[in-house]
């Protein structure tokens, strides 16, 4: 019983929009109407660098409160922190609040995995750094970290994760790509946005 409550609050938990409640509170808009459509922190800095940094550190938190409370009560049970990681980003993804249309769980996956695989994440987030930095393009950083994440966790966590937490952490990055497609159609025909550090994006 405790196991299915500590899974269903960390999806409501991944549901909360924040990059569309900001938005909507201090510009009174629908940032779904605007750049990508998307409620993750890149399209929100399209509006508001500001609050775009907000929405990555509290989608980011939405991640980290899941597997808080879920090593809490299931101590015994490391593998179900994984799982709730997993439930917060599927409510990131499809929140109950916005018709199942949410974001593409980049932060809270980074707020789940940070305290169940922190090297494996600090590593992930220098190739994001050192893929945008060269390329200039935050979707395929994205990309490229996410799915380097389960190998980097398999080989640099310690002990080495159980099977639960690997498939979890191979399912997470899976999602996260997936919820990529219109990135990666856009990367193959070169029409992908790309951003300038002095201008904004292009």
């Amino acid at each position: 019983m405790m196991t299915w409550l500590c899974l269903g609050f960390s999806y409501l938990l991944g549901s909360i929009p924040f990059g569309y409640l900001l938005v909507r509170v201090f510009h009174g808009e629908d940032v779904r109407q605007t750049g990508s459509g998307n409620i993750g922190a890149t399209n929100v800095s399209r509006k508001s660098p500001g609050l775009g940094v907000l929405t990555l550190l509290l989608d980011g938190c939405k991640g980290i409160v899941a597997v808080l409370l879920t090593k809490h009560f299931l101590a015994d049970r490391p593998g179900l922190a994984a799982c709730a990681g997993l439930a917060a980003v599927l409510g990131h993804m499809f929140p109950l609040w916005l018709n199942f249309r949410g974001g593409k769980g980049v932060a809270t996956g980074l707020g789940s995995f940070l305290l169940l695989a922190p090297k494996a994440i600090l590593v992930a987030a220098g190739i994001f750094v050192a893929v945008l930095l060269l390329f200039r393009r935050v979707s395929l950083a994205s990309i490229i970290a996410v799915a380097a994440f389960p190998l980097l966790a398999r080989f640099l966590q310690s002990p080495p994760p159980d099977t639960l937490s690997l498939t979890v952490q191979v399912s997470v990055s899976f999602l996260i790509i997936v919820k990529h497609h219109d990135n990666i159609r856009r990367l193959l025909a070169g029409t992908e946005n790309r951003v300038s550090f002095s201008r904004g994006p292009k």
